[in-house]
């Protein structure tokens, strides 16, 4: 086995090798924001306005996963796409390498996940600073992020619920479920073992009670062996109790691979929806091929013939309804138990499938060397 120099340095050429094949240009056309007040964590503030917004248009905060840009994930989602289609803001608050080499949010860190402290302040800062600076509607601000940025929204949409009307986790985990790394990949790879009262708890605590809660969409591929799946339930019990709710859901339906399970209120309003995709790994689903393309493929950016974009902001009532065609292709589905495990590959191959198609061959067997040599795939 190749000692431990190796192996990392054969990793850190993954890692340039990656960030060269997925960034066209760090910040994609945003703008950097600078002195927008409260910086506890650190970060950096990417934000983009279409031309000739409307005054009171919504904000949607964008947070990017491990090793990626912020403007280079906003861009390959579709979000900067669907602002100018539909007419909102977007800020992309973007890590630094001296918070966390990976730049990953420190989603776990407790002197980041607290109100008014770390890196969730300064993203408060920075929707602050925006709404204010753009005249934006702050009653419709939102928030998404992918792996860690989701772990990181699900810690902004508990420590300031009055801020974001509504959230979306894509491969994410709940909040409160690790204090430190060890914790944190425990949850990664087995999921919260908690019950819902115990999830919801924890995100009792974290704020004083708003008038109302965030609305949550989920996103999770079934066979992410990055983020265990079996995450994605933990997340729908976590809010379900903190909304007042039952923990199985009102309503389930399938279209091909793709189960949505939808918690509602007793007005019949979508409070929690989870979207899980059959054979998708670790990444934000995208679909970026056909006749309106959303997004762009990259690693960890995975063709699913569904944008999770557009759907998430048609959730949150930026975008149109699916047209009565698309409606009807749903059929009704019973709740599939969640086995953590299954249908789950091992990380190095996660992480080759997602990769393979966007580099050449001589740095595929960079990527295969570094992770066989760190005991992640034969």
């Amino acid at each position: 086995m190749a000692g431990l120099g190796e192996t990392t340095a054969g990793l850190a050429r993954l890692r340039k090798a990656m960030n060269r094949q997925s960034n066209r240009g760090d910040d994609a056309g945003m703008s950097e924001v600078r002195g927008f007040g409260f910086n506890p964590g650190g970060l950096r503030m990417l934000a983009y306005v279409p031309e000739g917004l409307a005054p009171d248009a919504a904000l949607v905060v964008v947070l990017h996963g491990c090793t990626q840009r912020a403007g280079a994930y906003a861009r390959a989602a579709g979000w900067l796409a669907l602002a100018g289609r539909l007419g909102f803001a977007v800020l992309a608050p973007e890590q630094d390498s001296a918070n966390n080499p990976n730049r990953c949010f420190n989603w776990f860190e407790p002197s980041d996940i607290a109100r008014d402290s770390g890196e969730a302040a300064s993203i408060h800062a920075m929707v602050q600073h925006m709404v204010r600076a753009r005249g934006l509607d702050p009653a419709r601000v939102f928030v998404t992020g992918l792996s860690a940025g989701g772990a990181m929204t699900s810690v902004l949409l508990a420590t300031y619920p009055e801020t974001f009307a509504a959230g979306a986790v894509v491969a994410g985990l709940p909040f409160g479920v690790a204090g430190n790394v060890q914790e944190a990949f425990a949850a990664m790879h087995g999921g919260a073992r908690l019950g819902g009262d115990e999830l919801g708890a924890l995100v009792a605590r974290a704020a004083p009670a708003p008038p109302s809660r965030p609305r949550l969409s989920i996103w999770h591929g079934r066979a992410d062996g990055t983020v265990a799946s079996a995450n994605a339930p933990a997340l729908a019990r976590q809010w379900a109790a903190v909304h007042g709710l039952a923990e199985q859901p009102d309503e389930v339906r399938a279209r091909g691979g793709w189960t949505r399970s939808v918690w509602r209120a007793p007005d019949g309003e979508a409070v929690i929806e989870m979207n899980l995709l059959a054979g998708l790994g670790h990444g934000t689903p995208l679909a970026a091929g056909g006749d309106d393309p959303i997004g762009e493929v990259a690693p960890f950016m995975l063709e699913a013939g569904v944008s999770s974009s557009l759907e998430i902001a048609r959730f949150w009532g930026l975008a149109p309804p699916e047209a009565a065609a698309q409606a009807e292709a749903w059929s009704a589905a019973k709740a599939a138990p969640e086995q953590p495990g299954a249908q789950v590959r091992g990380l190095g191959e996660s992480v080759m499938a997602s990769v393979s198609p966007h580099v050449s061959e001589d740095v595929q067997k960079v990527i295969a060397k570094a992770l066989a040599s760190a005991g992640l795939m034969r």
